[in-house]
């Protein structure tokens, strides 16, 4: 008997849930700290050419191979890059990185976002609201992650309640599938989430000059300071890296996710512009709300100098430590606290469900396991997995995560996927492909650019880090001597994880052509 694979209901409903799962944390507290540290509006000119060289192709790319990977049944990167060269044995085992890449995010953002619940709730009790300076509220913010205990926590037994909190709220929406679950709340969620978007960047426009001791403490001046170019930093290798990795990380390309997404698709939908659709919902949230709202308010109430260093000190700092410290300054310092971190939570968890989604996909399609049992066994393991990310956060867990999930293996699948596509499947191939069902034509320029300046270009960045990285990363130069064995030990978990997949793939096309072979 024939599996039925689950669908999406709606347009609308992908559109948003490949929206959610790009509208993340990075959006409101990367976004504009890269901006503001890599020369303010002139970073925007590397920006967006990456977005029209990378990202929107990339997006295409995607959505297409997805759809019709998932014409296979297929619903992950090994099989959808097995079903685009089949004569290849190897390839799919290159695909076992859109399974890994998503999963090793997971691990660690699924605690991050917790803390934006948590913090939500502590905005509405008004638990940190006569907290003045940076150097108390970063003390509240570590309290709370258990690195220290002081007068807020006395250890990390809260910050781990909300995480079981949050674990549970993405495990209960994946288990109601694509159509019950993640398009049911990403169809509710994204729209509230600009909701509060929008409030909190009309206060910030409307802050005026608060100081008056201080006339140039202005919001004009605010959003001068952010997007005022500095021409110069365009010489820079690593302001062109940063832009680009920026547009890697906004859109949620090379990781896997929206392969899974898209392989949901029949046939006739349109992934032109349902993934152009997508992308620009995407770069309204980051350009024009992550762009408005917690630099220009630092500016306002911190001056130049601070804020200069407030964009350079981490996103944790930025959303966990300056925001507050704002909005404790404005009427309505409770409501518009929760507006923030609840808006920083939507954002967290449309995007954490996206990551969970390739595993539990992977184990439905190619083990014919039911959704419910899919889904039990991919959260004992990555609640197993998630541990580490807790309880060895000062230790460089979450960093080294970072850096293999988010970041080389994430460029190193766009590369492989972008190959594959344009050069094995063909580019005349996939000019049909991507048009199947289209309401509207792509630029025929962007042939050219997805066969030669797509890959060119991520050829580069491959290059630049293997040149400019390598051996200080390998060889952890950066790392504390005292963090060696925590980071060492996650690289071994790391490669056991991968190796582990691995052996998972061949064992499913062991079964798929057992299964082949007795239907004959």
């Amino acid at each position: 008997m024939k599996k039925i694979r689950d669908t999406w209901g709606s347009r609308l409903g992908i559109i948003m849930a490949v929206a959610g799962s790009a509208v993340g944390l990075g959006n409101f507290l990367r976004f504009p700290a890269k901006v503001a540290s890599n020369g303010g509006g002139a970073f925007m000119i590397p920006y967006f050419i990456s977005l029209f060289f990378l990202g929107i192709p990339l997006m295409w790319i995607e959505w297409t191979l997805g759809r019709y990977g998932g014409g296979f049944e297929h619903g992950t990167a090994p099989g959808i890059f097995h079903s685009v060269w089949q004569k290849n044995r190897f390839i799919k085992y290159f695909g076992v990185i859109g399974i890994f890449g998503p999963l090793v995010i997971f691990i660690y953002y699924t605690y991050i976002e917790s803390w934006t619940l948590a913090y939500s709730l502590f905005s509405l009790m008004g638990k940190y609201s006569a907290i003045t300076t940076q150097a108390s509220m970063r003390g509240f913010l570590s309290g709370f992650q258990g690195l220290e205990k002081n007068q807020y926590f006395n250890g990390i037994g809260t910050a781990y309640l909300f995480f079981l909190i949050t674990f549970a709220a993405n495990i209960w929406v994946i288990y109601y599938g694509i159509k019950g679950g993640i398009e049911k709340l990403c169809k509710w969620a994204m729209p509230l989430l600009f909701i509060f978007g929008f409030i909190l960047m009309f206060r910030v426009i409307t802050l005026g000059t608060p100081d008056l001791t201080k006339p140039d403490w202005n919001i004009s001046n605010g959003f001068g300071f952010l997007w005022n170019p500095d021409f110069s930093a365009l010489k820079s290798a690593k302001v062109w890296l940063e832009a680009a990795g920026q547009i890697f990380f906004t859109l949620s390309v090379g990781i896997g996710v929206i392969l899974t997404y898209a392989s949901y698709l029949s046939k006739g939908d349109d992934v032109v512009l349902s993934g152009l659709s997508a992308s620009s919902t995407n770069e309204l949230a980051e350009v024009i709300l992550g762009g408005s709202i917690i630099i220009p308010a630092a500016f306002v109430f911190f001056g130049p100098i601070d804020t200069q260093s407030i964009a350079r000190s981490g996103v944790f700092n930025l959303g966990f430590v300056t925001m507050p410290l704002v909005l404790n300054q404005l009427p309505l310092t409770q409501i518009l606290g929760f507006f923030w971190f609840f808006l920083l939570f939507l954002a967290g968890i449309t995007s954490s469900i996206s990551l969970a989604q390739p595993a539990v996909a992977f184990l439905e399609d190619e083990f014919d396991i039911n959704r419910k049992k899919a889904v039990g066994i991919f959260g004992v393991v990555a609640f197993i997995l998630c541990q580490p990310a807790i309880f060895f956060l000062s230790k460089g867990v979450v960093d080294e995560l970072d850096f293999w999930g988010g970041t080389f293996f994430l460029v190193l699948f766009a590369t492989i996927e972008t190959i594959l596509f344009a050069w094995v499947f063909g580019m005349d191939n996939a000019w049909d492909e991507i048009h199947k069902g289209a309401d509207m034509r792509v630029p025929r320029i962007y042939k050219f650019i997805i066969k030669y300046i797509t890959p060119l270009f991520l050829f580069f960045i491959l290059g630049i880090w293997f040149w400019q990285e390598w051996v200080p990363i390998i060889f952890m130069k950066n790392v504390s001597p005292v963090n060696h064995p925590y980071v060492l030990t996650t690289r071994v978990g790391l490669l056991a994880v991968f190796l582990l997949l691995a052996v998972m793939v061949k064992i499913a096309w062991r079964r798929r052509k057992a299964g082949m072979e007795n239907i004959r």
